[in-house]
């Protein structure tokens, strides 16, 4: 992935994207190494899951793909990938990072685009689910682009950490009071977070089976909770250590502590 040399006349949306690029995949993951812990963690977690369920030369579509970083990783693997985002002022940001392999560009608001032929082997989609207002609803279009028995594979805030303050899906029984909200980046555009046992309900309700379902990122090691100056100093082996024994906790207390969901369903 290559590393682009900022312009002053950049659009505003491109500074944005460096700056985090800067702190996620870059030289400055020391300025705030809780937020690049956690960030590097949801990375090699998603390329994984991605490598476990599918071999290079699959078709994956990376979904609200932003600065493309999953993108990039998965076409220098040897996957053939398609960016997509509705923000299409992105595309010139992601093709200056581009270096090789095999990248499509498809933008638009995913909910909106038709599936084309041939259909995908994965779709990733990446701290996307809790931006929109009907999860269930958009499992079942992301699943109209896969190939039979392809894959999705997901990440999103764990709504069972125990300082989570925002409201549960469930709760609410009319979503749409959340369309009006929906589909704004970052954490300011997270409307709910929500539970293991609501993933694996919607993916029953939208045809798909639950292959794997994990928790992970212990709120220490990402700085949460007034712990950042701490993780600033912890040595990056004992972040490590710190999160393999969080994996050997019972998975009640660790679905408590740890900051975020990934799982992988599977079109039958």
């Amino acid at each position: 992935m290559r590393k682009p040399e900022p312009k002053p006349d950049w659009p505003a949306s491109w500074k944005t994207a460096y700056a985090f690029d800067l702190l996620e995949v870059f030289d400055e993951p020391h300025r705030h190494p809780g937020y690049a812990n956690a960030y590097a963690q949801r990375r090699e977690r998603t390329l994984s899951l991605v490598r476990q369920v599918a071999a290079p030369g699959a078709r994956v579509l990376d979904v609200a793909a932003a600065q493309g970083n999953f993108s990039l990783a998965l076409a220098e693997q040897g996957y053939h990938v398609t960016w997509n985002d509705l923000r299409e002022e992105l595309i010139g940001y992601v093709k200056l990072k581009h270096e090789r392999g095999a990248l499509e560009i498809k933008p638009g608001q995913i909910l909106e685009l038709p599936p084309s032929e041939p259909l995908y082997d994965v779709v990733v989609a990446t701290e996307v689910l809790e931006h929109v207002a009907h999860p269930d609803r958009f499992l079942a279009k992301l699943s109209a682009f896969l190939k039979p028995g392809g894959h999705l594979v997901m990440t999103t805030p764990n709504g069972r950490y125990v300082r989570n303050r925002l409201p549960k899906f469930s709760d609410f029984p009319d979503p749409s009071v959340f369309e009006k909200d929906q589909f704004k980046p970052d954490a300011d555009g997270h409307l709910f977070l929500l539970y293991p046992e609501e993933i694996r309900r919607f993916a029953k309700s939208a045809g798909l089976s639950v292959e794997t379902l994990s928790v992970f990122t212990h709120f220490v090691t990402a700085g949460w909770l007034g712990t950042a100056p701490l993780t600033n100093r912890l040595p990056p082996k004992l972040i490590s250590l710190g999160e393999a024994v969080t994996g050997w906790l019972p998975a009640p207390l660790r679905e408590r502590v740890c900051i975020s969901m990934a799982f992988v369903l599977r079109r039958g």
